[in-house]
């Protein structure tokens, strides 16, 4: 004898309809191009990482690179067979906006970084590039620390972004001919 309970979660008229419904939004996410990130694939087996050990920046982009396992990293440019020279990196906070009785009540963070990636020869594989990320957050006396707090978080955010975006932009440099 079978039970004619409904599945937990689920009401008794989910079925064709919900399907459906399943199926349209599928169907509508691979209409538009979505996908997951899947595996970065890139022109290059080796790759040597020229960036000063005490940016923070190159800790991050140094594990996420060990990470993604496509690319080797190697120890001197001398074994690679590309080089990712990160030329500066920038960190810039302004003040965006006013209150009425002039003390700041918005912030503008932006996290600039120029990188190119070229091999021995000093062959551009990917020209030099920048990168800008940007975040605003709104600021009050009262609430300093808090402020504070959300600061550092965005600042952090605005690093990981672009380390996923130099990782990103790594699959689009190619040998040049």
């Amino acid at each position: 004898m079978s039970s004619s309970r409904p599945v937990r979660g689920l009401s008794p008229n989910f079925g064709l309809l919900g399907a459906c419904g399943v199926v349209l939004l599928i169907a509508l996410l691979a209409g538009c191009g979505f996908h997951l990130r899947g595996e970065a694939r890139y022109e290059f087996d080796t790759l040597y990482l020229n960036s000063p050990a005490a940016q923070p920046l190159t800790a991050d982009l140094k594990r996420s690179l060990e990470g993604i396992g496509t690319a080797q990293l190697v120890a001197s440019p001398e074994k690679a067979q590309v080089i990712l020279d990160i030329a500066s990196v920038e960190n810039n906070k302004q003040i965006l906006s006013l209150s009425s009785g002039g003390k700041v009540s918005e912030f503008l963070l932006s996290k600039r970084v120029l990188f190119r990636v070229h091999d021995a020869a000093g062959n551009d594989w990917l020209p030099t590039s920048e990168l800008v990320v940007r975040r605003t957050y709104s600021y009050s006396d009262s609430a300093a620390l808090p402020k504070e707090a959300q600061e550092q978080r965005l600042w952090r955010e605005m690093q990981d972004d672009a380390v996923q975006q130099i990782v990103r932009r790594l699959q689009s440099a190619k040998k040049p001919a």
